[in-house]
């Protein structure tokens, strides 16, 4: 039995990872951590859980966390878990990080769009980016997790078998996505208050979103050259999910079956990647609640141009489900324990 600890675990990352850890069969929860709330019952708090899980809040020891835990999860914000996770690391422990801090291969590229110093780059080296799809044998390789945005985990999902496969012109990648009013935190800001959201959808962020770099990243691996691309974010009236609808030339015509077979062969044997037929296209309450990524496509002949169009659920496939999934590859479980769950739909 793997025994777990989160850190943050009253974010709203941290309390879907604490819900499913508390159902995972192959997992015992034994320590949640949060300053805010240290000294209450988790159940008191979200009270969803009672009955379910009951542990107290306590702040971080990071002796303790070594005595009682395997694995620990670091839900905190940017900027703080490098702070704390080169201890955790240094104490043996396994470490999946839901912050963008250890995403990157180049701390250069972290320091620009994050605008702060790294303060542990060596880690760098050592972590891996855990998307699954595309890093299973180096996730289960390491004790270091950089667990992926939920922007990015949509996108390259939705981009990945065209630019492995150079079909499509990499200069003209424009990625149009939506996000769910859970994907800003729990904190409190105007911007994400009942009334300035419901009945509204803005875009943020243009041109300078931090989720741009994550998805040039990974895309640049898969072309073997560098990709830079357009990232259009847009916050809109649910609670949960992502959906991004991306654009791109075709470097010669195929069909939408042509490529549709291609993307079958590339995610074959994926659990979680599901693949529409022609004609068919994801939607958002297909995936929420879920850890299932959905990826449909379409070709515009006049244009010359695909649209793909992918759906996940932010705080699942974008967050605590797949730390999970990265858990399980590390600890030598079938990577679907405890995420089998199909979507809530309603």
């Amino acid at each position: 039995m793997i025994k777990a600890g989160v850190l943050g675990a009253t974010g709203y990352a941290g309390i879907e990872t604490v819900r499913l850890l508390a159902r995972h069969p192959g997992c015992e929860l034994t320590m949640v951590v949060s300053q805010t709330f240290k000294g209450q019952k988790i159940s008191d708090v979200y009270q969803s859980l009672r009955g379910v899980c009951d542990l107290v809040c306590e702040e971080l020891s990071v002796e303790e966390a070594a005595r009682r835990c395997d694995v620990v999860f670091t839900a905190l914000p940017h900027g703080a878990s490098k702070e704390v996770i080169p201890a955790l690391y240094g104490a043996g422990l396994r470490v999946i990080d839901l912050s963008g801090d250890f995403r990157y291969n180049d701390v250069k590229v972290y320091e620009k769009w994050y605008g702060q110093p790294h303060s542990a780059p060596e880690l760098l080296k050592e972590s891996v980016y855990g998307l699954c799809e595309l890093h299973r044998d180096e996730i289960k390789r390491t004790r270091l997790v950089g667990n992926p945005g939920c922007y990015t985990t949509c996108s390259i999902l939705a981009m990945a078998p065209l630019v492995k496969n150079g079909l499509i012109d990499n200069s003209s990648i424009i990625i149009d996505a939506k996000s769910g009013v859970s994907g800003a935190g729990r904190g409190l800001a105007l911007d994400y208050h009942f009334c300035e959201c419901t009945e509204n959808m803005k875009a943020y962020k243009l041109a300078t979103h931090r989720h741009t770099s994550e998805i040039e990243q990974e895309l640049s691996l898969l072309a073997g050259e560098e990709i830079v691309l357009s990232f259009s974010p847009h916050l809109v009236p649910m609670k949960r999910g992502i959906f991004a609808t991306c654009y791109a030339n075709l470097r010669e015509y195929r069909s939408a079956a042509e490529l549709l077979g291609l993307y079958r062969e590339f995610y074959g044997g994926e659990y979680f990647v599901r693949v529409y037929d022609e004609g068919e296209l994801p939607e958002s309450n297909h995936v929420a609640g879920s850890n299932f990524a959905d990826i449909g496509l379409v070709v515009d002949k006049r244009l010359n141009r695909v649209i793909v169009v992918a759906a996940i659920d932010n705080l699942v496939k974008g967050a605590a489900g797949q730390a999970v999934q990265n858990m399980n590859l590390m600890f030598g479980l079938d990577e679907k324990t405890g995420l089998e769950q199909p979507g809530l739909y309603l």
